[in-house]
């Protein structure tokens, strides 16, 4: 249930908070990349080897690096700044990616292409992380200073943003690919990177102050993983990952069996739109219902909208229920970002995003690979079964565990080192 859009404030208010423009816009094309890079390296694997399942475990190589690194990634920039972090992270990974673009076009082995896809993720800028962080350091609680009842608003638009990086991200790489060069994707993905990632580690006044050491070396080297909630976050969030994932391989496998192939630029621009739009309305509204049962909804719609995707096998079909997936999406994006800002301290808030979004990237990798082998064994419409599954063991997840996901109030207990939290009961 919500009440109306005027009950709290809205998206016209948070963007005149002071100093927000400085690190909005260039962290919008330093966040480009991760949009891009899975499709750019599907689409030029594929084209280089005819394979989709060899395109897929390269992908998937990239995933599992990003998100075993993003996390570490993450604990760096709480501790040394997100500046120190970022300017060698773009020139690694804008160096990665070009080495991986080359062995492609040169037909390396397989082995060649799975070594430089290591680093390629690895170096992945975590950027959206970064400017939630940014977001929570100017909106949130501090001595003497109550939390803005902006930050939903907050996370609901940077949840948006993201979705409309899906948008843009896919199709671009996608129309480089297919219409200039089938390396164009990942060229352009590589000079975002850079360009974005530079002028993003440039706005360092709005960057979230480094926290001195603390004296208990418990709670110096504690992580975000330690807090249940966020583990039972990372473990659902593998689920979105495995609809974007599985959405990208099986909608290009769709649409090259069809003899149609720039309709998958088209076909996941409409599921990536319906995601942005959802994430618009959410954070518009001023929801009664507690971020743990939102949540839950989402995922129960995201998995019965998975459903049908498999049986569908027109374009207009196939379009309108990757719609309604998309608007599954967001709420359950919007939500478990939203209790991480009560699950964790300021300290390791960036980290916890990291592990999200790495999870994602985890879901993604898995995704790509097994709906990839699935669309060269079987056909496309096999590929979708793999969104269907990751949400269904996201959501048992969820259910199964949603007691662990009351955030909590900090300054009465100690909550495994890493902070001072009494539990409250939220819905």
């Amino acid at each position: 249930m919500a009440s109306t859009v005027t009950d709290r404030p809205g998206y016209g208010q948070l963007l005149r908070t002071p100093g927000a423009w400085t690190f909005l816009l260039p962290g919008f094309a330093a966040r480009q990349p991760f949009a891009m890079l899975t499709i750019g390296i599907v689409l030029l694997v594929q084209h280089t080897t005819g394979s989709y399942g060899s395109a897929g475990a390269v992908a998937a190589v990239t995933g599992v690096s990003m998100a075993l690194f993003a996390p570490q990634t993450g604990k760096l920039a709480d501790r040394l700044g997100q500046r120190a972090v970022l300017l060698p992270g773009v020139v690694v990974h804008t160096a990665s990616v070009s080495a991986l673009t080359a062995l492609a076009l040169a037909e390396a082995p397989l082995w060649a292409l799975f070594l430089a896809a290591v680093p390629t993720g690895a170096s992945v800028p975590q950027v959206g992380p970064m400017v939630r962080a940014r977001w929570a350091a100017l909106l949130g609680a501090a001595p003497g200073r109550a939390a803005s009842p902006l930050l939903p608003t907050a996370a609901a638009f940077e949840s948006v943003t993201d979705e409309f990086t899906f948008v843009i991200g896919p199709v671009l790489a996608t129309a480089l690919c297919t219409g200039v060069h089938p390396a164009a994707g990942l060229i352009a993905e590589a000079a975002l990177t850079l360009a974005g990632g530079l002028l993003f580690a440039a706005q360092h006044r709005t960057q979230p102050a480094v926290r001195a050491a603390a004296s208990d070396p418990s709670e110096r080297h504690a992580s975000a993983l330690s807090v249940p909630g966020v583990r039972v976050l990372a473990v659902a969030f593998l689920g979105i990952g495995a609809v974007f994932g599985g959405m990208q391989v099986s909608l290009t496998a769709f649409a090259e069996e069809i003899g149609r192939p720039g309709a998958n630029g088209l076909l996941y621009g409409i599921f990536a739109a319906g995601n942005m739009l959802a994430g618009i309305a959410c954070g518009a509204i001023a929801w009664k219902s507690g971020p743990r049962r939102r949540l839950i909804t989402g995922y129960a719609a995201l998995t019965l909208t998975a459903s049908g995707l498999w049986a569908v096998h027109s374009v207009p079909l196939l379009a309108g229920l990757g719609l309604l997936v998309g608007l599954s999406i967001a709420p359950a994006l919007i939500s478990g970002y939203t209790l991480v800002e009560a699950l964790v301290p300021g300290s390791a808030r960036t980290e916890a995003f990291t592990w999200l979004t790495g999870s994602v990237a985890l879901g993604q990798a898995g995704a790509v690979t097994v709906a990839g082998r699935l669309a060269d064994a079987h056909g496309a419409s096999t590929g979708f079964v793999v969104p269907l599954v990751g949400t269904i063991l996201a959501l048992l997840t969820l259910v199964g565990l949603r007691s662990r996901l009351a955030p909590t109030l900090r300054g009465r207990t100690v909550a495994r080192g890493i902070g001072h939290r009494k539990p409250v009961t939220v819905d």
